[in-house]
């Protein structure tokens, strides 16, 4: 499996490991509501994932593009599944009708 992922990460190299962790970097926001809401969408597709310096963004918006903005970090093992659902997220597939019942919110 190892074997697997570090040929199929060999071939993204936007994906970034964080060092000494197994962890990895799927996606960077400017906007931290943005990333939580991508956070948010990962869980609910199963993936543990981890926001990294998203109140030093929400302190000090000035500094996410010098800073790299929020980052989004996931085991190796959920790499390719929050890929995937990042690429729904951008196709539309988490997204809410007019109908949608949100728990009684009005």
């Amino acid at each position: 499996m190892e074997q697997a992922l570090n040929a199929w990460l060999a071939a993204h190299p936007e994906i970034e490991a964080i060092p000494g962790r197994d962890l990895f970097i799927v996606a960077r926001y400017l906007i931290p509501m943005e990333a939580a809401l991508m956070q948010g969408c990962m869980e609910a597709s199963g993936i543990p994932a981890v926001l990294a310096d998203a109140h030093l963004m929400q302190a000090d918006l000035l500094l996410a593009p010098a800073l790299g903005g929020v980052r989004i970090l996931v085991p190796a093992a959920y790499v390719q599944q929050a890929l995937a659902t990042i690429e729904a997220f951008k196709r539309g597939e988490f997204a809410l009708d007019d109908n949608t019942d949100v728990g009684g919110v009005e």
